[in-house]
């Protein structure tokens, strides 16, 4: 009978580990409606999916990097760098909107990849690590604009977290948001049924178990920060494009909203554990609350404190589960 309660709890806590981020989504989004119906209007709808998208985008590197037992405290420095980057290239150099995204997100995987040979090659711990090059990356992107935006004006980037025009209703959601499902899906998919995606859980599950089993754990983590460091630059994008400037100021503490959807969507900082669509649907959630603060009028330091609390219960959550598991 113990034995078959156990057997129970244990299915129920895999469901809700499974449905739970789509069911908080619901819960958080149904509680802001009552609040105020103008959250369900299609202006805050697709401000909610625009403003998504930044955070989506990075929250799936960063995904692979929590797997991995790791953390990047740098992926709001980062975003904030690569937006400054593709404005310098488009605007100073004259280069192609074309040439100067990939610049951009080229420059997030570069920062990437000098994280991952830190922790790697000098065994030094992922937080420190990325706390100090949350401040670099930071302090650089402020040296290359003299720490003022660099506007670049319309370009076809910025349509993509653009309003729909009346004409492209169709395709419900801006072409940036297409993207990050796209991307979504590839590293869904690598994830499941690659032999990186396996390594990358057998790293976060046990690392020394993975090195014994043959597992290259330094070049799993290396190219795991890089991914995340590319994602970062391809969200930086994506803020440049919703913003229309470089603005080495901004993304402070996105880094926070980006770990928190990761939690939230069932991803484990004790590694081991992540779903990238859980990871989306933390992002949402973690926009839904931003938008909705907003709507209700409430200041600043109120959205904080509902943000920070939401965070803090997503990672209880995740200890009370894991205790129950074990």
């Amino acid at each position: 009978m113990t034995q078959k309660k156990e057997l129970d709890t244990s299915k129920a806590l895999r469901l809700l580990n499974k449905f739970g981020p789509f069911l908080a989504l619901i819960l958080v989004y149904a509680f802001f409606a009552f609040l105020n119906p103008r959250i369900v209007t299609f202006t805050a709808l697709e401000t909610i999916i625009q403003q998504s998208v930044i955070v989506g985008v990075a929250a799936i590197g960063m995904t692979l990097v929590i797997i991995t037992g790791g953390i990047d405290l740098s992926a709001g420095s980062i975003i904030a760098f690569c937006s400054v980057v593709v404005a310098i290239l488009m605007q100073s150099v004259g280069l192609n909107p074309f040439i100067a995204a990939c610049g951009g997100v080229f420059a997030g995987l570069i920062w990437g990849m000098v994280n991952g040979l830190l922790i790697t090659k000098l065994r030094l711990v992922p937080f420190i690590v990325t706390l100090g090059t949350l401040l670099i990356v930071r302090g650089f992107a402020k040296g290359l604009s003299s720490s003022m935006p660099i506007d670049v004006g319309s370009t076809w980037l910025s349509n993509l977290l653009a309003s729909l025009p009346a004409a492209r209703k169709w395709q419900l959601i801006p072409p940036g948001g297409w993207l990050m499902i796209g991307l979504a899906l590839l590293i869904a998919g690598l994830l499941k049924y690659s032999r990186l995606g396996r390594h990358i859980f057998a790293v976060g599950s046990n690392e020394q178990t993975a090195r014994l089993c043959g597992v290259a754990v330094e070049r799993v983590k290396i190219t795991v920060y890089a991914t995340a460091g590319a994602f970062s630059g391809l969200a930086g994008l994506m803020l440049m494009s919703y913003q229309e400037q470089g603005d080495p100021t901004g993304a402070v503490g996105l880094e926070l909203e980006v770990i928190a959807a990761v939690v939230i969507g069932g991803g484990s900082l004790s590694g081991g554990e992540g779903s990238v669509f859980g990871s989306l649907i933390g992002a949402v959630i973690m926009t839904v609350i931003r938008t909705g603060c907003q709507l209700m009028g409430w200041p600043t330091w109120v959205t904080q404190i509902v943000t920070g609390g939401v965070i803090v219960i997503a990672v209880a959550v995740d200890r009370i589960r894991h205790r129950k598991l074990a």
